[in-house]
């Protein structure tokens, strides 16, 4: 009885590699390994294609007063603060590639930021890519005043609405 049991146990280790084997070799020519095609890679769906924003970098490209606001009646407030610190303007360079030059929140060396716009027709300033975390929120821009605010909540809570009225050329 002893020997029928050991028997037994190995008919049925034999019968699961046999399966193993078999499962293993599923997707080549005749199921043994001879070649054959590869299984289809699944692919990631693409990333949707970066949408033009409707400002382009070259409006905003200047020297700039800036200050913030957290309440919006402080705004009118705010924006006559901005034009006083012309006198040490904020630089919003043209970066190599068609971006900007400006600060991401918590950076203290600038970097080339892109210019996007989103589906529901907002335009935001950030790194390239899609629209994340360290991108801002452009709220409006005239031309001569633009207010921005950071997406992120603890960036947007610690910096607030971002004020930048443009400064007047040097004569």
């Amino acid at each position: 009885m002893v020997n029928s049991r050991n028997a037994r146990a190995s008919l049925n280790l034999g019968m699961a590699s046999l399966m193993a084997l078999g499962l293993g070799a599923c997707g080549s020519i005749g199921g043994f390994g001879l070649g054959g095609s590869q299984p289809a890679a699944v692919q990631e769906p693409a990333a949707p294609p970066e949408l033009p924003a409707t400002i382009r970098s070259e409006e905003i490209v200047g020297r700039w007063g800036l200050a913030s606001y957290l309440n919006p009646s402080d705004r009118a407030r705010t924006e006559k603060a901005a034009v006083a610190q012309c006198k040490n303007p904020y630089v919003i360079g043209a970066g190599p590639t068609g971006g900007v030059i400006m600060h991401l929140a918590d950076q203290a060396t600038p970097q080339e930021l892109r210019l996007k716009g989103s589906q529901s027709g907002k335009n935001y300033i950030g790194p390239a890519g899609p629209i994340g975390e360290q991108d801002r929120e452009i709220v409006s821009f005239d031309g001569r005043v633009m207010i921005t605010r950071f997406v992120d909540k603890d960036a947007a809570t610690r910096y607030g609405n971002m004020v930048y009225v443009r400064c007047a050329p040097r004569a």
